[in-house]
């Protein structure tokens, strides 16, 4: 009788402290599940979606396409960020430093664009544009894949465009993110409208206004606005609560 008692303390000790080691991490084993991975995608499911798989950085020059500003307005996108001198900026899933280049002017004099990503490879690209571009206040960082690797309140905006969709960790990320911003703080979400069938975008690898609120809901996240005037894409501002 005292060893089944035992036992059973025993048992309560160890769900208490697996339970303080999912808090801690964010993990949980019901967070993800898996299905056989689409075309597009790499099986793994998150609040009712299956993560895309990620863009290589062998299509790096996609991203640095001449068209892209006539196709995305990224003129449109700088003009809803409301940058701010002296503004710290994380560019998340930054790949050749596109978005962070355009950003860099505007937080200028003070600010900081730390221009964050997975692929070492990519990080390569992303410094020698930055090198011929002479913008010093763009700052190259290589992230883990469930984590930004950024110090903590040290950001005042953490924008992702077409990158959220792809995060192999969304919730961990998310978090990291979340630790990364300032209270008041603002996350961006851009990614392309699954709303419209127009987009000529595969459809994994868009999202819909609804599923970016709901996984950002569970974060200490308030949506403030969305941005529909860009053509093929929609800006999500949510700002972390103080």
């Amino acid at each position: 009788m005292n060893l089944l008692i035992c036992l059973r303390c025993l048992c309560a000790v160890l769900m208490i402290a697996a339970t303080a080691v999912q808090a801690q991490t964010g993990q949980s084993v019901e967070r993800y599940s898996q299905l056989p991975a689409s075309a597009d995608g790499i099986g793994k499911i998150y609040m009712g979606r299956e993560i895309a798989a990620v863009m290589g950085w062998q299509g790096a020059a996609w991203l640095e396409r001449e068209e892209r500003e006539r196709e995305e307005r990224t003129d449109m996108l700088l003009a809803a960020l409301m940058l701010q001198p002296g503004n710290v900026v994380a560019d998340i899933g930054a790949g050749t430093g596109y978005l962070s280049r355009r950003m860099a002017p505007a937080v200028m004099p003070g600010g900081k664009v730390w221009a964050v990503d997975v692929q070492p490879e990519m990080i390569s690209l992303l410094q020698a544009g930055v090198k011929r571009s002479g913008l010093t206040q763009i700052e190259a960082r290589l992230s883990a894949v469930d984590d930004v690797k950024l110090p903590a309140s040290s950001v005042d905006l953490a924008i992702m465009v077409d990158v959220y969709h792809e995060l192999a960790y969304p919730y961990e990320v998310m978090a990291s993110v979340l630790k990364a911003l300032k209270p008041g703080g603002r996350v961006v979400f851009v990614e392309y409208k699954a709303e419209n069938p127009l987009v000529p975008i595969k459809q994994l690898h868009k999202m819909t206004e609804a599923q970016i609120k709901r996984e950002a809901a569970v974060f200490a996240l308030d949506w403030e606005r969305t941005v529909k005037s860009l053509p093929w894409q929609h800006v999500v501002v949510f700002r972390k609560r103080n």
